[in-house]
C-alpha cells in the first residue's frame, strides 16, 4: 500500500470512528426534540445536526484532517451538510416515513457525502 492509500485509509477510519459519536449525538437529540417536544422531523433532524456536527466538526478539523478550526470551514461545513439534513427531513415528513428511516438514511448518506464534502471541499489542500 503507497503512503498516500495508507494515509487516506487512516484519514477514513478517524472520521467513521468520530461519526460514531457524532450519529449517537444526532439520534439523542433528534429523538428529544420530535418525541418530548413534539417537534416535526425536519427541524428535529436540522436541530441535531446542528448539535452534533457542530462537535464532529472541530474533532474531525483536529483529528482527522490536522487543520485549525476556522469561522469560514465551519460555515461551509455546516451549510453544505445542514442542507442535507434539512432537506431528508422534509421528505421524511412530505413521505410521512418513519423517523428511524430518516435517522437510519442521514446517518448513512452523511457519513459517505460528508466524508467526501469535507476532503473535497472543507478541508480541501489537508489530506495526505
Amino acid at each position: 500500500m503507497t503512503p498516500h492509500a495508507h494515509g487516506l485509509w487512516r484519514q477514513m477510519r478517524r472520521y467513521a470512528l468520530v461519526g460514531v459519536g457524532n450519529t449517537l449525538t444526532h439520534w439523542v437529540v433528534f429523538f428529544g426534540l420530535y418525541l418530548l417536544l413534539g417537534l416535526r422531523q425536519a427541524m428535529s433532524n436540522l436541530l441535531a445536526f446542528l448539535a452534533a456536527a457542530s462537535l464532529s466538526y472541530y474533532v474531525n478539523a483536529r483529528y482527522t484532517f490536522a487543520a485549525r478550526p476556522s469561522k469560514r470551514r465551519y460555515l461551509l461545513f455546516m451549510s453544505g451538510m445542514g442542507a442535507l439534513s434539512l432537506a431528508l427531513g422534509a421528505i421524511s415528513d412530505w413521505a410521512q416515513q418513519s423517523p428511524w428511516l430518516t435517522l437510519s438514511s442521514f446517518s448513512a448518506l452523511s457519513l459517505v457525502l460528508g466524508y467526501s464534502f469535507s476532503r473535497r471541499v472543507v478541508f480541501r489542500g489537508r489530506t495526505p
